[in-house]
């Protein structure tokens, strides 16, 4: 399956084909570039606060460790195998997602970046050289970044989802397979399960027995329309695009986004009206700046709290409050003192929270806001100021300049107590020779 497709009749007829990238363990691959000690030892990430795993190296997998495992219930059993336990450092997978990526653009003319880890990419006018170039384009992201990477090639977003699968499970692919022809993906697709199928759930296979549809070469012969009419639209385009006809063109620009989050469980109960007031603060001020980092400004914005509701034991309680603003803003000191405000209305003593957010609403591009009578927009000086505080925090590290509500103890945020250093964002942590 490593052949080049170029001469094969089936393809001459067929959209340009995709390639899907997909790091391979990702998290986990992150955290051995720079700790070489961490290579061909099981390797586990944890979720935030240190809770469950999120992300396992082939060992990991190889010992039976699942994903979502608890961490506090897996301690002892991971000491006792030598599982290599790390703390979720998503300041270094996101600039490590950033390199790959950058990398993946230099070999295509066109990508669309799916997730942190993937990235569809077209391989227009390269249908000639298409096996070559993806083994030369994995090659430099192994090379310049230290990440290994899995290729799935074919005409269709779906049938390379099932070609990157079969590629990560099938050595003499050296890492790059190709779906081309309608007897490679009748072979491929005969090896799969319904729930191997991209978005496809174990209660949609359910549904998909019921009609007598039960492996994914089934689905992929039953007439479109009969799915459209006893399902979706969505499960049609499945359909269509596992008989290779491509319903999904990349999106190489992404749309802009209606909302924006900043919420994290904490690491200890918080009871006062100070500590939540620091988290709140902190959690604005991120949120603040994913918006100037996009363009983007808020009019609006909701705070929530909430009590753990796995401790039946304790007093339950949860409050949110929507605070609209006079003129929408990515300035943080405006956002604070909204959210702050929007505490307030909500803040109840005598409970233990768990968790705290902000949710910034009803996002739009800044330089579409206008003024009103009574209130300007955010003037140049804020904005240069804003824009430097950006600048240092992304040059010397997260939290290097910030707001004082914010606290600096913050003996609320959450564990990550396995923590490995920001390698690549922050001069303290640069590695020495």
């Amino acid at each position: 399956m490593g052949r080049d497709h170029a001469l094969d009749p089936y393809v001459l007829g067929m959209p340009p084909p995709i390639a899907l990238v997909d790091c391979n363990n990702f998290y986990a691959s992150c955290e051995r570039v720079f700790q070489p000690k961490l290579r061909g030892r099981p390797v586990v990430v944890l979720s935030n606060n240190d809770g469950c795993v999120i992300a396992r190296s082939n060992e990991a997998k190889a010992l039976g460790i699942d994903m979502g495992a608890p961490w506090h219930l897996n301690r002892e059993k991971f000491e006792r195998e030598g599982v290599i336990v790390r703390s979720s450092n998503y300041t270094l997978y996101g600039d490590m997602s950033g390199r790959v990526m950058r990398t993946l653009g230099g070999f295509v003319p066109d990508i669309e970046i799916y997730s942190i880890d993937e990235a569809f990419l077209s391989l227009a006018g390269m249908e000639d050289r298409m096996d070559r170039q993806m083994r030369e384009a994995r090659a430099a992201v192994l090379q310049w970044t230290g990440i290994p990477v899995s290729v799935g090639i074919a005409p269709t977003k779906t049938l390379a989802k099932v070609a990157n699968r079969l590629a990560k499970k099938t050595p003499e692919s050296g890492g790059v397979l190709a779906l081309m022809t309608e007897a490679e993906q009748t072979a491929a697709l005969a090896g799969l399960k319904l729930t191997d199928l991209w978005g496809l759930a174990s209660r949609m296979e359910a549904r998909l027995r019921d009609i007598g549809v039960t492996t994914p070469l089934q689905l992929r012969d039953t007439d479109p329309k009969r799915i459209r009419t006893h399902f979706s639209v969505v499960l049609e385009r499945m359909v269509l695009e596992l008989q290779g006809i491509s319903c999904m063109a990349l999106e190489l620009e992404a749309a802009d986004r209606q909302t924006t989050m900043a919420s994290r469980s904490f690491g200890r109960p918080v009871v006062t009206l100070t500590d939540m007031r620091e988290a709140v603060a902190t959690y604005i001020s991120r949120a603040a700046e994913k918006m100037r980092r996009d363009g983007l400004v808020t009019p609006a914005l909701q705070v929530f709290v909430t009590t753990n509701r796995f401790r039946e034991q304790d007093k339950q309680y949860t409050g949110q409050h929507t605070v609209h603003l006079p003129v929408a803003t990515s300035d943080t000191t405006r956002l604070i003192k909204a959210a702050l405000h929007g505490l307030e209305r909500i803040w109840q003593p005598g409970f233990s929270y768990k968790k705290a957010g902000v949710v910034c609403l009803d996002l739009h591009r800044a330089e579409t806001v206008q003024g009103t009578l009574f209130h300007a927009p955010d003037s140049p000086e804020r904005v240069q100021l804003m824009a430097g505080l950006d600048a240092l925090n992304k040059r010397y590290g997260r939290g290097t300049v910030g707001f004082a509500v914010g606290g600096l103890k913050q003996t609320w945020a959450l564990r990550s107590e396995q923590k490995s250093a920001a390698y690549t964002t922050n001069w303290k942590d640069l590695l020495q020779v």
